[in-house]
């Protein structure tokens, strides 16, 4: 394959699956054939592009590929009558070169896309690894990473939840504002862990996927943008996001390799971003603290502090400590333990450490292995730190991150 046709195909991929899917199954109402026939027509692309060259349009002659194909899957069904009908009833063309969108609906099938999967029929973790998988186009084991299950687990939510809104009959449709308030939570959860995949890739050379950041920060605004009165939530995810990003250009050093926060040049930090979200944070406190706003007030300290040392690290461990209470779960208890350290002293923070570590909940998240070797490495416990930052490599499936720990662990190894 030539090198420009196979870097056009993963380009697409990465960002425009997501908008290719919802745009499939908002024709032919089917999880299924919708993503099995956008995969089909990413397989076509390798092996047509490299022959033909790149089309003009890239995105448009998937989707048009990918309808053939979703065509011949429902053809080969006993249904396939119906199905075709309701097809043809939704203005589909089999010779259109680019989707059309009826201007005086919400031009948007990723976000009709996301309402549908948070339906208050789902189960929340079904709602949120659904979406996902479809909007996002991460693998299973990415999603089971972000919810610390086993794979097969996971797959088979996605199983049940596909199911559940085939045989249920559930709409693919954006909710009257009046229902949207029950699917927002799950929504917003979404939202921030497509964010998230984006900020630290699960796997692969490169540590942030810079597509699947916009894409959150975009359907943030989206759905902000939607309701009559935003409620503080939507704000302070909005705001977390753009603080998290504004950093994203400094997380990397020229080689590719890890830089800490307190390392990073805030110079080089989009300042522009982080005037737009201060004033998203106070409008979402203002509310009531949620767990996004505390979050968000987190970040916002990060970025106010001019240098490292002047970080108000006092502050931010109070505001872990209400986040704690209202949304208790062993990921905020580990941040929280980081900020202690900061704080008070590693000594203290590992104790907090030590005692998640015992729990076992965290016990294959690469990040309680790293965090526990750090500290052992600033108390001089070099030989149990190696052995935490062996347990974290061996975890970790991002080649930027396990650079890192491979560096530390090198260190701590040392005469």
């Amino acid at each position: 394959m030539r090198p420009d046709a196979n870097a056009a195909v993963d380009a697409v991929y990465r960002s425009d699956w997501g908008r290719i899917v919802a745009t499939l199954i908002r024709l032919v109402r089917d999880f299924d054939v919708a993503e099995e026939a956008a995969q089909e027509a990413f397989a076509a692309a390798v092996d047509q592009w490299r022959v033909s060259g790149i089309p003009e349009f890239p995105r448009a002659w998937i989707i048009q590929t990918a309808r053939h194909k979703a065509i011949d899957r429902i053809r080969r069904r006993t249904r396939f009558a119906e199905k075709l009908d309701a097809y043809t009833a939704a203005g589909a063309s089999l010779t259109v070169e680019a989707p059309e969108f009826d201007p005086g609906d919400i031009p948007d099938d990723r976000l009709r896309l996301i309402f549908t999967c948070c339906h208050p029929a789902l189960a929340l973790e079904a709602q949120v690894a659904l979406t996902l998988r479809t909007l996002g186009g991460l693998e299973t084991d990415e999603i089971a990473r972000a919810f610390l299950v086993p794979t097969t687990t996971l797959a088979q939510r996605l199983v049940r939840a596909k199911s559940k809104i085939r045989d249920a009959g559930i709409p693919y449709a954006v909710p009257d504002t009046k229902d949207m308030p029950a699917r927002l939570d799950a929504v917003l959860t979404v939202i921030y862990l497509v964010f998230n995949e984006g900020y630290a890739a699960t796997r692969g050379a490169a540590l942030v996927r810079t597509d699947l950041c916009a894409e959150a920060i975009r359907l943030a605004r989206l759905v902000r943008a939607l309701m009559a009165s935003p409620p503080p939530e939507a704000t302070a995810l909005l705001a977390l996001m753009l603080l998290h990003d504004s950093r994203r250009d400094t997380r990397l050093d020229e080689a590719g390799d890890l830089v800490l926060l307190e390392e990073q040049d805030r110079r080089r930090w989009n300042h522009d971003q982080i005037a737009e979200a201060l004033p998203l944070v106070d409008e979402a406190l203002r509310g009531g603290p949620g767990p996004f706003g505390l979050q968000a007030a987190i970040a916002a300290l990060h970025c106010q502090a001019a240098r490292a040392e002047d970080t108000d690290w006092p502050q931010i461990v109070r505001l872990y400590d209400l986040l704690e209470r209202l949304q208790p779960s062993p990921i905020v208890s580990l941040n929280r333990a980081a900020a202690v350290a900061m704080a008070d002293s590693p000594k203290s923070a590992l104790v907090l450490i030590d005692a998640l570590t015992a729990a076992g909940d965290l016990d294959r998240y690469y990040l309680l292995h790293s965090a526990r070797a750090d500290l052992l490495r600033r108390l001089g416990s070099c030989a149990e730190a190696a052995r935490s930052y062996t347990r974290a490599i061996e975890l970790c499936t991002n080649d930027a991150e396990r650079r890192f720990l491979a560096r530390r662990l090198r260190e701590v190894q040392r005469p």
